[in-house]
């Protein structure tokens, strides 16, 4: 399909009152695209493996949502097909609009699996120090990959005005576009599986996953409560805790999650608790988990946040004499941050040393002992409490 950049020329004055065809309506092409990513490419029902953890916390279960097996190989694929159904039906997206995302990569990878198996060009706006790996496999499905320094929202916006496509946006339209009141997607299924989950862990890229479970579990009437682990330099995390969503600050170095500012997609009043995560802290446990072969998760860095805010979500639980489950999601694999988070030598280039944390994490889940780092200084603990019921 051949681009044609949109004029720039100011348009006239409509001086007729009667205007029927000024949006067209490809209600067929439309139906069909919906009824696809609904039925053949809908995402798939994905396992839980238990983390088996040690007669310390006896009473205490851990679970990890296996999203990396759907068909793009990260959990954004439930949230590439919302975005997409959510813009064909609300007309914004017709025959011939390219799709343009600005994605740190497991987005548009998604996005560009469905886009290439519905035949609509996709461009992904990312930033340029995403990995090898996911810019890859985004050209592989048929993307364009446009990497930039600046804000890839900003971009984004750009590149589709240019090109008459349409900004999906997942930012913003990320919780307003996931189901939570129907029976299938992510909280529906770790409800049917773990009827009396007390815990859902997950850090917050747009927070639209976080948002849908916590909503799908107040719908139904759950006692499960969310909690967002916040990579270090996210907005989200102070967003949160001083009701301010105009907080900004660096971006985080944990690819996925952690924001420079607090999205619109994130909900702060779904959210029972946050807690921010060492970026050294998130690798090391990520990296101990890809030792435990057996347990079948070898992970990303976001995964690595996610099961270690779960672990200390645990130690609370048990220091409060509670039993119960904990659960969180096996974001994406390990194989697209070899050259990243899984090499040395660039993690050193990015000052982030996880080697004093492994000895934690090891200890953790052979005996169920905590012991941080000696140089590791807390995050300093708040004068009113963290929890948002």
């Amino acid at each position: 399909m051949t681009l044609v950049e949109r004029t720039t020329e100011k348009p006239q004055l409509v001086e007729r009152d009667d205007e029927s065809d000024v949006y067209p309506d490809d209600r067929r092409w439309v139906v069909d695209c919906v009824q696809r990513i609904r039925g053949d490419l809908a995402p798939v029902a994905t396992e839980l493996t238990e983390i088996p953890l040690p007669p310390r916390l006896n009473g205490l279960r851990l679970y990890v949502k296996r999203e990396a097996d759907q068909p793009s190989g990260s959990h954004k694929h439930r949230l590439a097909a919302a975005l997409l159904v959510h813009a064909l039906v609300s007309g914004w997206l017709t025959r011939g609009r390219p799709v343009v995302e600005a994605s740190s990569g497991s987005t548009a990878i998604s996005e560009a699996w469905y886009c290439q198996r519905l035949g609509i060009p996709f461009y992904a706006v990312v930033p340029d120090n995403t990995s090898r790996e996911k810019k890859a496999a985004i050209a592989e499905l048929g993307g364009t990959v446009v990497p930039v320094s600046g804000d890839i929202v900003a971009y984004a916006r750009r590149v589709a005005n240019r090109y008459g496509g349409h900004f999906l946006d997942q930012f913003t339209y990320a919780e307003r576009a996931y189901d939570w009141r129907g029976d299938e997607g992510l909280g529906p299924e770790l409800l049917r599986a773990v009827p009396d989950l007390d815990w859902f862990v997950m850090g917050a890229g747009t927070g639209g996953t976080a948002a849908s479970v916590a909503r799908h579990a107040r719908y139904t009437g759950s006692d499960l409560r969310v909690c967002v682990p916040d990579p270090e330099h996210s907005a989200y995390f102070d967003g949160w805790y001083w009701r301010d969503p105009a907080i900004t600050d660096r971006g985080s170095h944990i690819e996925g999650i952690g924001r420079p500012r607090v999205e619109a997609s994130f909900v702060p009043s779904t959210v029972n608790r946050m807690m921010r995560v060492h970026d050294a802290a998130s690798v090391a446990t990520m990296r101990v988990l890809h030792e435990r072969r057996e347990w079948g998760i070898s992970p990303g860095p976001s995964t690595g946040t996610g099961v270690f805010a779960a672990i200390r979500v645990l130690l609370g639980m048990r220091d409060q004499e509670q039993s119960g489950s904990v659960a969180t999601v096996l974001c994406d694999a390990a194989d697209r941050y070899t050259n990243e988070y899984y090499n040395d030598q660039w993690l050193a280039d990015q000052g982030i040393d996880y080697q004093p944390w492994l000895p934690t994490i090891r200890n953790f889940f052979a005996t169920g002992d905590w012991t941080p780092p000696e140089p590791f200084l807390p995050v300093p603990r708040p004068l009113v409490t963290l929890w948002n019921m």
